[in-house]
């Protein structure tokens, strides 16, 4: 039995948006417990007025930021099932159902395409809402199959993260997910295709470990946590007190692993610039 499944063929475009940010009238900031409507918060792109705190947001709205207006959806009908039968305090099939329900999506990311200034782009958005955006094999699926659009189409592609790591009801499967990425992203580096890569709160886990690191460009959200294991973890293991700030955004581009940091109401201009600089008609021919 296959990881994933097709429901049915074709493109669809997107009727509705689903936002990790909180429903109702009042929006309290977890940074400075500050308090703002949520219209206030949505006009300053879901930043709190008062400190600027990114607050967690979805594909959707990263999408409605991001592209000039229309986008379509691709995809969208490929959906988990249960290769292992898992079952912890509940059956997979059953946590599956419930994240359906909850965000009103059908997997912890997904694959749009539109225009940034009127440039193509692909981006593969991440949902923290959905099973704590964990990787498991429909997120390598969706990425690979992003990545050959990505390659027929040679349009520059993106990648949002935003996860707790692997999905452990996939197990060995899950984790096979940063292979397959990683391998199909040299793939479209031998296409001399660009690969921006943007990390949001939380980055972590096996995503960090594989596609969420490998971009042309690095870049990210500010105080973003991005990491591998957590910062209680590492001390324990290495019986060390962590430096201030570390696993922050910040602390990794002073250590050189972030090209730079981007506030999220500068994003959609920020990529505009990129892709003016990675032109299509600039593309290097590929790799033999």
């Amino acid at each position: 039995m296959g990881w994933f499944k097709r429901l049915k063929d074709g493109i669809q475009t997107a009727t509705k948006f689903k936002k990790e940010a909180p429903d109702g009238l009042w929006h309290k900031c977890r940074n400075c417990s500050e308090t703002s409507t949520i219209k206030e918060l949505k006009d300053n792109f879901y930043k709190c007025p008062s400190c600027n705190h990114h607050t967690r947001i979805g594909s959707h709205d990263y999408f409605d930021l991001i592209f000039d207006g229309q986008f379509t959806i691709h995809f969208d009908n490929i959906v988990s099932q249960d290769p292992l039968e898992f079952n912890d305090l509940k059956a997979y099939p059953d946590r599956l159902k419930a994240a359906y329900a909850k965000s009103g999506l059908t997997d912890a990311i997904t694959v749009a395409k539109g225009k940034v200034a009127r440039k193509p782009l692909i981006i593969a958005a991440m949902d923290f809402s959905f099973i704590g955006g964990s990787m498991g094999s429909v997120v390598g699926e969706r990425i690979s199959r992003a990545i050959d659009l990505a390659r027929e189409d040679r349009t520059p592609f993106m990648i949002i993260s935003k996860s707790g790591g692997a999905r452990m009801m996939e197990a060995a499967f899950s984790l096979m997910q940063m292979a397959k990425t990683s391998a199909k992203l040299s793939q479209l580096a031998k296409e001399g295709i660009p690969y921006f890569s943007f990390l949001t709160d939380p980055t972590t886990g096996g995503v960090s470990a594989s596609f969420a690191m490998l971009g042309d460009i690095n870049f990210a959200e500010p105080n973003a946590l991005i990491g591998f294991a957590g910062p209680r973890v590492i001390k324990e293991t290495i019986k060390q007190d962590l430096p201030e700030g570390f696993q922050t955004s910040e602390f990794l581009l002073e250590h050189g692993f972030l090209d730079f940091i981007v506030d999220r109401s500068e994003l959609k201009e920020k990529l505009a610039s990129l892709l003016t600089v990675f032109d299509n008609k600039t593309l290097v021919e590929p790799v033999e």
